[in-house]
Order: structure tokens, then sequence, then C-alpha cells
């Protein structure tokens, strides 16, 4: 598969009569964008607010984060089997609003919920804080479940980062960036003599509000399967996560997954990066068990030399990942765990719920229980109400000043496990 990405830089956001990318900014008219998010009668109010990198805003609870991007060649659309047909993406071109994303957030759907601030010190622990941002606030019909709240959320951020994306079909992008992932005994007998490397993707899906779709499928009712990196970095896989912020996948890091793109780098160099295998983090011993035996089966079959394993989450998952990695490894095929850490605020506990002597190579995002100060700021988008009950937070999280201390837990993407972050450690 073959895939041209039309990177469109986006340098502001700004209000307008009309929604438009000129000049590099993106205008956007909220009405219309309202028009969208209320078609939907699980969501009673909704409003549209900016942030941009450097202002002093704080946007919380983060639910999800999304980048406008659109179909311009080739079958399929953005979001397949969520928003388009169940078409097989990865292929032709696609264009994308490079620096701009949509930010859904508003009343608490989940506890593990995040904080993006656009200045100050929480900014660096978070990409989110980089871009320019059309925050939704939304507010759910009275009685509604988390769980049909979730998806009204989840479709209702999809639904305008697509249509924003579409303002890009027909502007001539600013870069353009190619992929290529050719059938595997093509791509085998181009780059003999590399080592062959895969690509372990673990996806959260433990259920309640902890869940990730894959072309519209709950990730909980797959069993692993192989994907092309191409069709993931199309919008194949997106995000349904109420997890911890820290270490949650947005739909935005499956769209610019760092793992991926840093394979397709040493592809044909250093390493023949024949593809990726998605599985899930079942509740279940049995569940964990057939995945990680359907994982390493896959792998084994690629005929693999190495795989680069990144995790979702943390706690019970740390299961699922040791399981992928000592079985992996039992058939020969070197791995590299990539994880975060809740070593405790002194950073003295156990990094991982579970271990093994085969987990010897491994990249950390960082310690989420280290503790920060957010400074106040003057603009809230979203609700300070949730930030004392927030994974992170604790009683007395917020101050009376409008500052907050909580640890890195609660700030959206600052361990990121797939090194979407700024955060890792390493061994002396």
């Amino acid at each position: 598969m073959m895939l041209e990405l039309g990177n469109i830089i986006i340098n502001d956001v700004q209000f307008g009569n009309v929604n438009k990318v000129e000049n590099n900014v993106l205008h956007v008219n909220s009405e219309s964008l309202m028009e969208i998010v209320l078609e939907d009668d699980r969501i009673k109010d909704a409003i549209i607010e900016l942030a941009r990198p450097g202002e002093s805003i704080r946007i919380t609870p983060v639910k999800d984060v999304i980048e406008p991007r659109v179909k311009v060649e080739g079958p399929g659309s953005i979001f397949p089997g969520v928003i388009g047909k169940v078409d097989t993406v990865g292929t032709g071109r696609t264009h994308v609003l490079k620096g701009a994303a949509v930010v859904t957030c508003g009343k608490i759907v989940g506890f593990q919920e995040g904080i993006v601030d656009m200045t100050g010190p929480g900014a660096d622990y978070t990409p989110f804080s980089k871009l320019n941002n059309v925050c939704l606030v939304i507010e759910p019909s009275e009685g509604l479940s988390p769980y049909d709240y979730e998806a009204a959320v989840r479709l209702a951020g999809l639904k305008i980062a697509v249509y924003l994306g579409e303002l890009g079909k027909d502007i001539e992008p600013d870069k353009i960036e190619l992929f290529e992932t050719k059938p595997l005994l093509d791509q085998v007998n181009e780059f003999k003599d590399l080592p062959k490397v895969a690509y372990v993707y673990m996806l959260q899906t433990q259920g309640l509000l902890h869940d990730t779709y894959i072309y519209g499928v709950d990730g909980k009712q797959i069993v692993p399967t192989f994907m092309y990196p191409t069709e993931i970095m199309d919008g194949a896989i997106i995000s349904g996560n109420c997890v911890s912020a820290c270490d949650k996948n947005t739909t935005y890091h499956h769209q610019n997954n760092p793992i991926i793109n840093n394979l397709y780098k040493k592809h044909g160099k250093d390493i023949n990066f024949v593809g990726t295998i998605i599985t899930n983090e079942n509740v279940f011993l049995a569940d964990k068990e057939r995945s990680s035996n359907f994982t390493v089966k896959l792998a084994e079959f690629l005929g693999l030399d190495g795989a680069v394993i990144s995790q979702e989450g943390f706690g019970n998952p740390d299961t699922d990942l040791i399981m992928n990695c000592k079985k992996i490894e039992r058939v020969g095929i070197k791995t590299v765990i990539v994880t975060d850490e809740y070593a405790g605020r002194d950073g003295l506990s156990q990094s991982l719920a579970d271990a093994d002597f085969s987990a010897n190579a491994v990249v950390t995002g960082g310690n989420a229980n280290e503790v920060i100060v957010l400074p106040p700021m003057e603009k809230l988008i979203g609700s300070y109400a949730y930030v004392d009950k927030i994974a992170g937070g604790f009683d007395g999280s917020l101050r009376e000043d409008g500052s907050i201390e909580v640890e890195t837990q609660a700030i959206t993407g600052a361990t990121n496990e797939l090194g979407f972050n700024k955060l890792t450690a390493r061994s002396l």
C-alpha cells in the first residue's frame, strides 16, 4: 500500500463568517459547527471555543483530540466504519490540516480525563499545547448514560474533524510525504539482507469506557491481526478511551503514531519494516492468553527478526505487555517494549505491575506519579468541577488562586507510550 500525506500547515485558527483555509489560517464559523454537533439529540448544547499556542488557556476535562483530514484520492474516507463506509483505507492521497486539532471536552464521562494548558509549565508536558485547537464543550442531554454520552462526544468530534478536513481538499499542500508497505513477499525480497521488523500495536480494550475502534469495530471483539501501517495513518483506528490522560492514545496519536513514522524512516536503511500487528488488552486471563498467543503466532508467521511493542494504559495491561514480550522472545524474535511508569511520587515503587527477564530492552515515557503545580490561567475551556476527581488529582488539587497541584497522570499525553512526549528515563 502507498499513501501520500499532503500536509497543509495551519499557523492560526480564527472565527469567521465562513469556514475556509486561507494563507495557512483555519477560519471557522461557530454557528455552522454547532448545527453539526446538535444534530445528535443526545447532546443538549455545545460551545465552540478556540485555543492557540501560548495563550493563557486551560482545557479540561479533555476527552479526545482529532486531526482534521480528508481523502483526496483513493478508496475509502476518513474514519471508515464510523463516518464513512467500511472501505479499506491506507492508499491514495490524504490531505492533513497539520497544526490544527479538534478537542472534545465538557462534563466528565469517566474520571480518567485530562488537562491541556496552552502555556506555562504544563504546556511542556502535552503535544496539544502546540496546536491550534477547535474545542467542542459538550453538554449532554438529561439522564444520558456515560456510555451514550461518550459515544455522542466521540461522534461529534469525528464529524467536526471531517468537516474541517474537507476545507483542505482543493488546497495545494505545503509538504507531501510518501509512505509505502508492499505485500510481504515483495517487501522481503526487496530488502532481503535487512532484519525484518514489525510493530506490535497494543490497543486499550478493557471496556467500561476503555475502548478503541478498528474500522468501527470495538477492539474487544477482535483477535490480533495484521494491518498495513498506512491504514492506521489513514484513520482506521480511533480512540473511545476515558483512561488515564497521561498515557491514553487519542485519535490524534493513532493518526500520527511516532513509532510507525520512525520505523518508516529506518525502512530500507537499517531494517525492513514489514507491517503492524494490532492486538487488544483484555481483562480476563484466558483472553490475555488467547491474544498474546495469536500475536506471537503472527510474529513467527511473518518470520520476524525483531518487534517493537507499545502498550496503552497501565496496571492490568502490564500483564498483556509482558506476555507479548516474553512469548515473542521465546521464539527467537528480539523485542523492544515501549511503556511508561507508575513508580510513586518518590520514584521508588515498582514501575510496572508485571515483569520478566526477557523484557530487557525498554523505552519509558516517564513516571506518571511525578507531581507538578500548574499555575492559574486567564481562561478556562470546560469546567474546574472535576479537577479533584480525575486520575492524578486529589482532594485539594484545585487551589483558591486557580492553580492546580496534580500528578503528571492528569495531563493529556504527558507520558504517552508511543513516545509522543518529552519525558523518558534511563538506567545509570
